[in-house]
C-alpha cells in the first residue's frame, strides 16, 4: 500500500506538469488526473494495480483501468482478438452471443493496461458470500443475479444474457485451450453477461500440480451455472437451448478453421512462449475437428458439456482458490448478506422497536418452499413494514453474526434438520414459532448486536418486499405448478432426420415435458427406435440413459445403413421413450410413429414431435 501511494504521487506530479494525456488503452480516452482514493491492487501473483483516472469530459465518469507488470499482455491481446473474430463470425451468421470483449494493450515488455468492466464481480466474490465452501453450492450465482435484478422481467433478461454469454465462453475457451481457469478470472455482470479475464495460459498449456493438470475439465461449466440456466436444480427446456447454442456456435467456428490456423500461424515467430511451434497450432486443429460432420461435432460437444458439468475437479480448484485468497482478505472486511444489494444501518433506516413473525406462506417461484413474513415496527410514529425471508436467509444471518460476535451474545438458532418425513406445512409452522423467539431475542439482546448493520440490513425491505407490500395473494393449490393428471403419457422429442447415400440418419436431440413416474420421482429416460415393418427386430437402436430428469438432452446419432430410397417410402420410424427400471420392466413414457413417406428427405428435417400413446406424429 505504501509503495502504491508513493507511485501515485509521481502520477499526480505528471498531471500537474502536463495537464492531461490520452490513455494508451484507447486514443479516445482523455484524462486529466488520478483519483488516489479509488486506486488499489489485486492479490494475484503479479499484483496488478487498479487505477482510476479523472475524465477530461466533466459529464463523463472516472475511467478505471488495470495496470499489469510481469505478464506478457501480447498473449492476452491475441486471445481477445481471436475471441473478437469469433464474435464477428457469430454476428454475421445472425447469432449474437452477448459477448463482453474488453480492451487490452501491451505498453512494453511484460507490462500493459487492461480495461475494467463496470458493474461486474468475480465468481469467487459471489460464491464466498455463501461461505468459503460457496463453490460447492448451486444457488450463489442465481441468488446474486436475483439480488441485482429484483423484477421478474429484469431477471429473465439477465438469465437470457447469461445463457448466451456462457455458451460463447464455453466454445471460445475450449477452441483456444484457455487454461488456469479459476473463479477469480471468470466474471459476471449484474446484467447477466459472463466473461473470462486473464489469458496468461492458452493453447492447452495448463498449470500442473506435480504430474496432474490443474484444468481437468474441457472448459468451465459448473452446476451453479446450470442452476441459473435451468431455473432450479432439475434440467429444463432452457438447458436444451443452451446446448443447441453451444453446438451451433461451435459448428460456425469450425467452418473457419483455416482462418484461425492461418492467423495464429502468422504469430509463430513473435516470441510468445506458448505459441512457438506447430504443436501449438495442432491443438486448435484438434479442438475444431474439421474432418467431422456438423452432426458428429454436435454429439462431440454435447459430451464435452456433460463432462464439464460432471467434473468435481473444477469446483475443488475453485475451493482451493478460495482458501488461498483468504489470507489476503483484510481484517476490516465486514460480512454482508448475499441477498441484500446494499448495507443499511440504524442511522439510515431508523431504530427498530419490535419485530414479529406473523405468518408463513407457500411459494413456488423461484423454487418450491416457504417464506416467513416479519412485521417490523420502528420508533418513527406509525412506520411499519413487512419483509419476507426464507429459513435459509435467517440461517445466513445467524452464521454471519457468529463471525462478528461470540456465541454467548447470540440466541440459539433453530435446527434446520428434520427427523423423518414430516409434512412441509407442519415443519414450517414449527419453524415459525422458533424463528419468532429467535428474532425477538436478537432485537432485545446487547446493543452492539441488536444495533449492528447486519441486523438492520436483514430487516430492511428488499425490492421483492416492496413489490409484495399491500398484497396478500391466495395460496396456490399444492399441485398448481408441477402436478400432472395421473396416467398421462406425454412430452415432445426433438429430432433431426436426414437421408444420404442409402443411409438414414436420426439425431435424437432433446426431450421436454416428460411425465414423472407414479411415485412422483423423475424418470431415467432413454430413446428406442425401430424401422417398421421389422418382424425380426433387427432395426432396434437405443440412446444412452439420462438420469433423473423430465427434460433430457442426448444429441446422439442413430444410423440405419443400406436402405434404398424406394424401400424408405414403405417404412415407418417407431420411436419410444422409456424409463429404465433396473430389475423391473421398463416404463413407457410416450411414443410416436413417423411415416417416412410424409417427410421430404431430400433435405434435413428438424423439429419437435409430440409423444403420446400409439399414433402418428406430425412435425
Amino acid at each position: 500500500q505504501g509503495i502504491l501511494r508513493e507511485g501515485l504521487e509521481d502520477v499526480k506530479q505528471f498531471f500537474k506538469t502536463h495537464g492531461s494525456c490520452r490513455l494508451p488503452l484507447s486514443p479516445s480516452l482523455l484524462v486529466k488526473g488520478i483519483v488516489p482514493r479509488d486506486c488499489s491492487y489485486f492479490n494475484s501473483n503479479a499484483v496488478p494495480l487498479k487505477l482510476s483516472f479523472q475524465n477530461v469530459d466533466p459529464l463523463g465518469e472516472n475511467i478505471r483501468v488495470i495496470f499489469k507488470c510481469g505478464d506478457d499482455l501480447r498473449q492476452d491481446m491475441l486471445t481477445l482478438q481471436m475471441i473478437r473474430i469469433m464474435n464477428k463470425i457469430w454476428v454475421q451468421e445472425g447469432l449474437d452471443m452477448r459477448m463482453v470483449i474488453f480492451r487490452c494493450f501491451s505498453t512494453g515488455r511484460g507490462r500493459g493496461m487492461v480495461e475494467m468492466i463496470p458493474n461486474a464481480e468475480t465468481l469467487r466474490k459471489i460464491q464466498v458470500e455463501h461461505g468459503v465452501t460457496g463453490s460447492f453450492k448451486d444457488r450463489p450465482l442465481a441468488d446474486w443475479l436475483q439480488k441485482h435484478n429484483p423484477e421478474e422481467d429484469e431477471y429473465e433478461k439477465a438469465v437470457e444474457n447469461f445463457i448466451y454469454s456462457c455458451a460463447g465462453c464455453c466454445v471460445a475457451t475450449y477452441v483456444l485451450g484457455i487454461c488456469d481457469r479459476h473463479n477469480d478470472n471468470i466474471m459476471l455482470k449484474t446484467t447477466g453477461h459472463m466473461f473470462h479475464i486473464d489469458f496468461g495460459r492458452f493453447l492447452g498449456h495448463a498449470q500442473m500440480f506435480g504430474n496432474i493438470k490443474r484444468d481437468r475439465a474441457p472448459f468451465v461449466f459448473t452446476s451453479d451455472m446450470a442452476y441459473v440456466i435451468n431455473g432450479g436444480d432439475k434440467p429444463s427446456s432452457r438447458f436444451h437451448d443452451f446446448v443447441d447454442l453451444c453446438c451451433q456456435a461451435y459448428n460456425l467456428i469450425r467452418k473457419h478453421t483455416h482462418l484461425f490456423l492461418n492467423l495464429l500461424g502468422l504469430m509463430l515467430s513473435c516470441g510468445i512462449p506458448e505459441l512457438s511451434d506447430l504443436e501449438d497450432l495442432k491443438y486448435v486443429y484438434d479442438a475444431l475437428r474439421p474432418q467431422d460432420s456438423d452432426a458428429d461435432a454436435t454429439t462431440y460437444f454435447t459430451r464435452l458439456i456433460e463432462s464439464s458439468l460432471g467434473s468435481v475437479a473444477t469446483k475443488l480448484n475453485f475451493f482451493i482458490h478460495n482458501l488461498a485468497q483468504m489470507k489476503f482478505t483484510g481484517s476490516d472486511a465486514r460480512p454482508t448478506l448475499s441477498f441484500a444489494p446494499r448495507t443499511h444501518t440504524i442511522k439510515t433506516s431508523g431504530r427498530i422497536r419490535d419485530v414479529f413473525l406473523c405468518r408463513h406462506e407457500r411459494v413456488f417461484n423461484p423454487s418450491k418452499g416457504y417464506i416467513y413474513v416479519v412485521k417490523v415496527e420502528r420508533e418513527s410514529p406509525g412506520e411499519v413494514t413487512f419483509v419476507q425471508r426464507t429459513f435459509e436467509e435467517f440461517q445466513e444471518l445467524h452464521n454471519k453474526l457468529r463471525l462478528l460476535f461470540p456465541s454467548s451474545l447470540l440466541p440459539s438458532f433453530p435446527s434446520r434438520f428434520v427427523i423423518g418425513r414430516s409434512r412441509g406445512e407442519a415443519v414450517a409452522e414449527r419453524r415459525k414459532e422458533e424463528l419468532n423467539g429467535y428474532i425477538w431475542h436478537l432485537i432485545h439482546t446487547a446493543p452492539e448486536v441488536a444495533e449492528c448493520d447486519l441486523i438492520y440490513t436483514f430487516f430492511h425491505p428488499l425490492p421483492r418486499d416492496e413489490k409484495a407490500a399491500g398484497t396478500n395473494p391466495a395460496p396456490k393449490p399444492a399441485d398448481a405448478t408441477w402436478a400432472r393428471s395421473l396416467g398421462k403419457v406425454g412430452g415432445e422429442v426433438k429430432l433431426s432426420i436426414s437421408y444420404k447415400n442409402n443411409k438414414l440418419f436420426i439425431m435424437v436431440m432433446h426431450i421436454r415435458g416428460l411425465p414423472p413416474l407414479q411415485d412422483g420421482n423423475d424418470p431415467d429416460p432413454y430413446v428406442k427406435t425401430y424401422l417398421l415393418p421389422d418382424p425380426q427386430k433387427t432395426t432396434k437402436r437405443k440412446t444412452k440413459v439420462a438420469r433423473k430428469t423430465c427434460n433430457p438432452t442426448y444429441n446422439e446419432m442413430l444410423v440405419y445403413d443400406g436402405i434404398p430410397r424406394g424401400d424408405l417410402e414403405q417404412r415407418e420410424l417407431r420411436l419410444s421413450v422409456l424409463s429404465e427400471e433396473g430389475f423391473w420392466e421398463n416404463i413407457l413414457l410416450g411414443e410416436v410413429g413417423i411415416r417416412l413417406r410424409d417427410l421430404d428427405l431430400a433435405q434435413e428435417k428438424m423439429g419437435w414431435f409430440a409423444l403420446g400413446s400409439r399414433g402418428h406424429g406430425t412435425l
